[in-house]
C-alpha cells in the first residue's frame, strides 16, 4: 500500500442493551505498514482502502449514490479541505483534515452510545452501570447460554473489560465521565491506554499462554489452514517479515516491547501516510498537490476514504473543524 500502510483502529461495537447481548470484537488491530502493502497490491479495485480506513459496512454508504452523486458530495468536501482557498490541496491540508475527522468520528461514536450506558443520568457512567448494560442480560441468564464458547467469551470479556476500564479511570473512582470514557472504548487513540493494547493484543495471539508470541501463533492470528495445502506467498512473507522485524532480539517469539514496536511503530503517523498515498496516486502534474480537477478526475479512491467521511460532512456545521 506504497507508504501509508495504515494503522487501523478496529473500533469497539458495543453490546445491545436490550436482549441477548451480542459479542463484540475483542481487540484493537493495528496493522504494520508492510502487510497493507501487500494487500493493497493485490486489489487495484480501492475497495480496500475504503474498507481498511472505514470497515465494510460504512464503506457501502457512498456504494448507493450515482457517480455524479459522488463527484458532488467530493467536490464540495474539497473546498472545505482547502483551508487557505488558494485551488490547491497539498499534503498538509490533507493531513490536518483527516485528523480532525478521525477525531470527530471517535467523539460522535461515543455520544450516540453515551446515554445507552449513562443509566441514572448523572453524565458519568460508572462501572456497574457499564456492566449491566452490556453483560447484564447473560449475568442474570447464564443458563440461556448453552454454548460454551459463548460462555468463555463472555467470561473472559468481563474481568478484560473491567481491566480495560480501570485503566482509563485515571482518577480511580470507578465513573467514567467523557474523555474517560472516551479512552476506554477507543484506547488506541490515547496515550495512556496503550499498554493495555499491547497486553490485550498478545492475550489474544499467544495461544499456548506463554507470555510471548512465537512464528506461528503470528501467523495463526491473519491466517489459517483449513485445506491443508500450501501456504499462500504472502504468509511466507510474513514468515521473513516476523524473523526479519518482528522478533527483534532473535529468541524465535515477540514480547510485549517487541509487540508495541509491531503495531505502534514510532516512526509511523496513519494520517500523514494516507495524505501522502491520496497525493502520489491523484497528482497527475507531479507538483507534490492536488487540484480540485485532479481529485475528481481520481474520485473512486477518495470517496469513502477518512478524507472525505462519505459525505457526512455536507449536513453538519464545519465550525469545529
Amino acid at each position: 500500500m506504497d507508504v501509508f500502510g495504515f494503522v487501523c483502529a478496529v473500533l469497539l461495537c458495543t453490546a445491545a442493551v436490550q436482549g441477548k447481548p451480542t459479542l463484540r470484537k475483542e481487540r484493537v488491530l493495528y496493522q504494520d505498514p508492510e502487510l497493507a502493502r501487500q494487500a493493497h497490491e493485490d486489489n487495484k479495485s480501492f475497495q480496500y482502502d475504503h474498507e481498511a480506513f472505514l470497515g465494510k459496512e460504512e464503506a457501502r454508504t457512498f456504494d448507493q449514490l450515482t457517480p455524479e452523486e459522488s463527484k458532488d458530495r467530493l467536490s464540495k468536501i474539497v473546498d472545505r479541505i482547502d483551508s487557505d482557498a488558494d485551488g490547491y490541496i497539498t499534503t498538509a491540508e490533507l493531513k490536518a483534515w483527516i485528523k480532525r475527522v478521525q477525531k470527530r468520528y471517535v467523539y460522535e461514536n461515543v455520544a450516540k452510545v453515551w446515554t445507552d450506558y449513562d443509566l441514572n443520568k448523572d453524565n458519568k457512567i460508572s462501572w456497574d452501570e457499564y456492566k449491566q448494560a452490556t453483560y447484564g442480560y447473560y449475568l442474570a441468564n447464564p443458563e440461556e447460554f448453552e454454548d460454551a464458547t459463548d460462555q468463555f467469551s463472555f467470561k473472559k470479556m468481563l474481568p478484560r473489560d473491567e481491566r480495560r476500564f480501570k485503566t482509563a479511570d485515571l482518577n480511580g473512582d470507578l465513573a467514567a465521565d467523557r474523555e474517560e470514557f472516551t479512552s476506554f472504548l477507543h484506547p488506541e487513540e490515547f496515550e495512556h491506554m496503550k499498554d493495555i493494547v499491547v497486553l490485550e493484543t498478545l492475550e489474544d495471539i499467544d495461544r499456548n499462554g506463554d507470555g510471548h508470541v512465537d512464528e506461528d501463533e503470528y501467523i495463526a492470528d491473519m491466517f489459517a489452514h483449513e485445506d491443508g495445502g500450501p501456504e499462500p506467498d504472502w504468509v511466507k512473507t510474513e514468515r521473513e517479515q516476523f524473523s526479519d522485524f518482528r522478533d527483534l532480539n532473535k529468541d524465535g517469539k515477540m514480547d510485549m516491547d517487541e509487540i508495541r514496536h509491531w503495531i505502534m511503530p514510532q516512526d509511523y503517523d496513519h494520517a500523514q501516510a494516507e495524505a501522502r498515498h491520496l497525493v502520489y496516486e491523484s497528482d497527475q502534474d507531479k507538483d507534490q498537490m492536488l487540484t480540485k480537477e485532479e481529485i475528481l478526475e481520481n474520485w473512486n479512491m477518495f470517496v469513502g476514504s477518512q478524507a472525505t467521511n462519505y459525505g457526512e460532512d455536507l449536513t453538519k456545521n464545519h465550525d469545529e473543524l
